[in-house]
């Protein structure tokens, strides 16, 4: 086991090594900046339905999905264009036309952790600390030392005091280190303590704490979404980072109808957070969204619903910018390489800052 546990390790390290050197590890151009910006993941969601929609093999299959007739007339379709905006129309309405979608393998554009996990915790790290930690190899609830971005830029004068995380899973805190990054950072169900709690906040907090019988470690996406919403209208942060994770938990569940289901509501609550953004001063036309995942899934009618290092498929992921400074290419149809481990440098550039870390970060992503 121990000689097994090191050519794991040797392993990483040779592959941390060889894809700084991959094509997609280096910035060809400057990426204009602007005051705000908004990170986004749905966990654990696959690249397949981002572009090709509900997959007809699963979304037939009566042990994943038990009621077929229903889901195939919300998100059937001939044709994958079709399926694709049926599920997620703020993707291939909105971010297709103003944004830059990236991940479709079809065309050899490819989006890869590199952890060689492939489940959240890993996952997240790499996002947020621009780095791999081989170390971190599971979702345990231990606290992360490594830098993240988050924190970074809650250092910076600009961004001090205007950095907030609102996070359906709770283990957040660890992966993020909630005590030493000072960041405001709400997860789970988690009550927001606020002196100045608003009406509408309250009302959340009595939902989560009265109405909701079935906790578990992932908090309802709506209710963080809400919570996020009502901060960010009330203190008006220049850093968001919003968390969704009921997708991987209906795909955990084998439960493929609830996955898509989820990953609709997703797609609903970033349209709706985007037409605030849009419609609010000093967020309008000042404002970027990045959009990701924390790893792929199995790639396989029999796997679908897994992932990790050994289930082929889980280290593919996407990415989905939007923003007043961003290209208008929509989807990406060329070959290239992009690593999650970029984001973090790439969040700090949409900004106009350089992520400074006590260990390397990867270089931003070349934007179209």
């Amino acid at each position: 086991m121990k000689s097994f546990v090191s050519c794991i390790l040797v392993f990483a390290v040779l592959q941390q090594q060889l894809t700084d050197l991959l094509p997609g590890s280096a910035s060809k151009k400057t990426i204009l900046p602007a005051g705000n910006i908004f990170i986004i993941t749905i966990d654990g969601f696959r690249w397949q339905e981002i572009f090709t929609g509900a997959d007809p093999a699963l979304i037939s299959n009566e042990k994943y999905t038990p009621d077929t007739a229903t889901m195939k007339m919300l998100y059937g379709s001939p044709d994958m264009e079709g399926r694709r905006k049926q599920l997620l129309p703020f993707f291939w309405n909105v971010i297709a036309a103003k944004g830059q979608l990236y991940g479709n393998r079809l065309y050899d554009n490819k989006v890869n952790t590199s952890n060689i996990y492939s489940i959240s915790y890993p996952g997240y790290n790499e996002i947020f600390t621009g780095n791999t930690d081989v170390t971190i190899s599971s979702n345990e609830k231990n606290v992360n030392y490594n830098t993240n971005i988050l924190e970074y830029l809650n250092s910076k004068e600009q961004f001090r005091g205007k950095v907030a995380a609102f996070t359906s899973w709770d283990v957040f805190p660890y992966i993020l280190n909630k005590e030493r990054s000072h960041i405001i950072l709400n997860s789970g169900y988690e009550n927001r303590k606020d002196d100045n709690e608003s009406a509408a906040q309250q009302l959340i907090t009595k939902v989560e704490d009265e109405a909701v019988y079935d906790k578990t470690a992932t908090r309802h996406d709506e209710l963080t979404f809400l919570t996020a919403k009502e901060y960010i209208q009330q203190y008006q942060p220049k850093v968001v980072y919003l968390g969704l994770g009921e997708t991987d938990e209906a795909a955990h569940n084998s439960r493929y109808d609830i996955y898509l289901e989820k990953a609709a509501e997703a797609d609903r609550m970033i349209a709706r957070l985007w037409h605030w953004v849009q419609t609010t001063p000093g967020y309008k036309d000042n404002t970027t969204f990045i959009i990701t995942t924390d790893h792929g899934r199995g790639k396989k009618t029999g796997n679908w619903s897994g992932h990790g290092a050994f289930i082929n498929g889980s280290s593919q992921t996407w990415l989905a910018v939007i923003g007043p400074n961003i290209n208008p290419v929509g989807e990406v149809k060329e070959d290239q390489q992009i690593y999650q481990k970029q984001l973090a440098q790439t969040i700090a550039a949409l900004v106009g800052e350089k992520f400074v870390s006590d260990q390397p970060v990867a270089a931003a992503v070349s934007l179209k």
